[in-house]
């Protein structure tokens, strides 16, 4: 057992995540464990309540009011991805990836979540019993994107086979979601690329027929020891945006996720759809990241924002709101990559206090 599983189990709280001999970011402070175990109490008690706040929420007139969107990325777990840079599991313990996701979703400029029902579920649970202390809920004004395929699980032999496991388009209508996310891995040596390819088309057919928006990952890949890995260079990326467009019998509501890399200003001439950036695996140091968006930003008017995940919400040593609030200048204010590290330093640590101050947990 880790020093933070033993801390929890003996019903302390784990230590802070500490960066530069200075505590960074302690998630259990920002979601207190009563709270959390509110949110475990009223899945018994209570289950009807995901779908009772998912009615009471408040959404906004435009998928992207400004016509750019910062996304929080946190679906990785059903596809059995846990890892964030060194630490394997660190996305394996429910508590405290909560508390990042609530931590990036309160920072100004963040347009939404993207996961698995599982998520979108906790996180509409945790958003009803913030709503009964205060009349208002986290996700209100925020964009709810329901992840679908999830079936080709990271390190198995049939990892390329992408399924629809998670969210279906009736599934999302009910709960009041706003747009899908999907996935197609491309690769040229596999067979079962075809049927994802096929599946997809019939989803975002589905998807725009419900009146949501798809938000589609496209990418090839090369095989390596670790599984599939994603080609970044600007003539592979080019490729799967061509792929990708011409899925489905309407492109009107398709936009494109797709990686950073070079050359990504003729990536963005590729495609009249809509970019968004992808943050892949966990860098070492954060604000590379910030860089690449900036970059990407100002590569074409194609390139309309980042669907990021772990490199937000698990950054080493950093505190997700901070990187969120600073991705969102890049995204919404053009601000550069110097000028996102700037304000990433600048918010650390601030409002930290944002669910404690609201009490203990309301009572079910």
């Amino acid at each position: 057992m880790t020093p933070d599983g033993a801390a929890r189990s003996a019903g302390r709280r784990p230590a802070p995540a500490r960066g530069g001999g200075t505590a960074v970011f302690d998630p259990a402070a920002f979601l207190p464990r009563g709270w959390y175990d509110a949110l475990v109490d009223l899945r018994v008690r209570r289950p009807e309540a995901a779908q009772a706040e998912a009615e009471a929420r408040t959404r906004r007139a435009a998928v992207a009011p400004d016509g750019r969107l910062l996304v929080l990325a946190a679906d990785h777990p059903a596809r059995m991805v846990t890892r964030a840079g060194s630490h394997a599991t660190a996305m394996g313990d429910r508590w405290m990836l909560l508390s990042r996701v609530l931590r990036v979703l309160t920072a100004p400029g963040v347009d939404g979540l993207m996961a698995t029902p599982d998520i979108v579920e906790e996180v509409l649970l945790l958003s009803h019993l913030a709503r009964r202390r205060t009349g208002h809920g986290w996700l209100d004004d925020k964009l709810i994107l329901g992840c679908m395929n999830r079936g080709g699980l990271s390190g198995t032999a049939f990892e390329i086979d992408d399924r629809m496991t998670a969210f279906t388009p009736g599934g999302m209508v009910r709960l009041r979601c706003d747009g899908a996310k999907l996935m197609v891995r491309i690769d040229p040596q596999d067979p079962a690329t075809v049927a994802t390819l096929e599946a997809c088309a019939h989803a975002i057919d589905a998807c725009h027929a419900a009146g949501l928006t798809v938000f589609l990952e496209a990418f090839l890949v090369d095989r390596s020891p670790a599984g599939p890995r994603p080609r970044t260079d600007a003539e592979s990326l080019i490729r799967a945006a061509g792929v990708a467009a011409g899925l489905g019998t309407s492109t009107a509501h398709t936009w494109l996720k797709l990686p950073y890399g070079q050359g990504y200003d003729r990536v963005a001439a590729a495609t009249t759809l809509p970019i968004l950036m992808l943050g892949g695996e966990v860098r070492e140091d954060p604000g590379v990241v910030l860089d690449e968006f900036a970059a990407g930003m100002a590569a074409g008017p194609t390139v309309r924002g980042a669907l990021v995940g772990r490199n937000i919400s698990f950054a080493p040593d950093e505190d997700p709101r901070a990187l969120a609030v600073a991705a969102a200048a890049v995204v919404h204010r053009g601000a550069s990559g110097e000028e996102a590290r700037a304000l990433a330093a600048a918010e650390r640590g601030r409002e930290i206090n944002t669910i404690a101050q609201l009490g203990a947990a309301p009572a079910q």
